[in-house]
């Protein structure tokens, strides 16, 4: 092979296959916003029908009926597909180039409540979408071109699960400790937390998986990945007993994104071959969408921080 070509080919971060994860993850963010609106009118059913359980979190009893809403039980099954194509996304692609698509889900769940509760969206809201909108497509735009998928080596799933056990303790004392006064915020920002590391450990297995590695760290990795599944799934049916779906997307949308895309930079590598220019674009880019993200979250007519 020629040595120019060689010299190309090393330079190309993503081959073609890998573009295939953008519309998987654009496709999964459609029914996390469909799935978070079912869900919340579940749970805001629930509410209402039971003893006002505000800051002390879901009882067992509550959870039970859950199952019994059909608007619960079709809001699971659409964030059931929303995994799906999520795990599908990060088959194909490194974590920084589809895990912030999730922002999308923020622009349809505004505009889906400003139509079902004929609320129209103001001017700052309007502004704020644009923000996410376009600091996301410029992120991942640049990251499609920049970013490497690259094995993950038993120390990196060490260092990943020593990080997780931190934040599953830390999560599980704040909420025994302090359940009677917490609201919404918190939820939001634990369950960001966790589904940020569920996003990372299903690459770490899926890619495991792709180089035949199932041995007891992976298994391990597998573990984990179901504990923070549930219990970040507990705490967001919480937040929707606390707080509207906008919020609990809003806050999603960005921890979740923001969590993953450290832990791929960090601890994975994947902007390691990244061009000083590019890691600047990441900077500002993933500020604007998330400065977007707080402005629509304090501005959209539904929603009440």
């Amino acid at each position: 092979m020629d040595p120019d070509l060689s010299d190309l080919s090393e330079q190309i971060a993503l081959d073609p296959t890998s573009f295939i994860g953008i519309p998987l993850a654009l496709v999964g963010a459609v029914f996390l916003s469909l799935g978070a609106q079912f869900q919340h009118r579940g749970v805001v059913k629930v509410e209402a029908r039971t003893v006002d359980t505000l800051g002390k979190g879901l009882n067992g009893k509550q959870l039970a009926l859950l199952l019994a809403r059909p608007s619960w039980v079709i809001g699971t099954l659409m964030l059931g597909l929303a995994i799906m194509f999520q795990l599908g996304s990060l088959y194909f692609a490194p974590i920084i180039v589809v895990q912030p698509l999730g922002a999308i889900a923020l622009v349809i769940t505004s505009i889906l409540n400003s139509r079902i509760n004929h609320v129209k969206l103001n001017r700052k809201s309007i502004i704020a979408i644009v923000m996410c909108v376009g600091g996301v497509f410029l992120f991942v735009g640049v990251a499609a071109f920049t970013a490497v998928d690259k094995p993950v080596t038993d120390d990196q799933l060490i260092t990943i699960l020593i990080i997780l056990a931190v934040v599953l303790a830390l999560a599980g004392v704040a909420f025994a400790l302090f359940r009677r006064r917490i609201r919404a915020v918190f939820y939001v920002i634990m369950a960001g937390v966790l589904y940020g590391f569920v996003a990372t450990l299903a690459k770490v297995v899926l890619g495991r998986i792709q180089q035949g590695e199932f041995e007891w760290l992976t298994f391990t990795c597998l573990i984990g990945l179901l504990l923070a599944t549930a219990l970040g799934a507990y705490f967001v049916q919480n937040a929707y007993a606390t707080g509207p779906p906008d919020l609990v997307i809003a806050g999603l949308t960005v921890v979740d994104p923001m969590v993953a895309v450290v832990i791929g930079i960090v601890v994975l590598g994947e902007a390691s071959q990244a061009p000083l220019w590019a890691n600047l674009v990441f900077a500002v880019a993933g500020a604007i969408a998330v400065w977007g993200v707080f402005m629509l979250a304090r501005n959209h007519p539904q929603t009440r921080l």
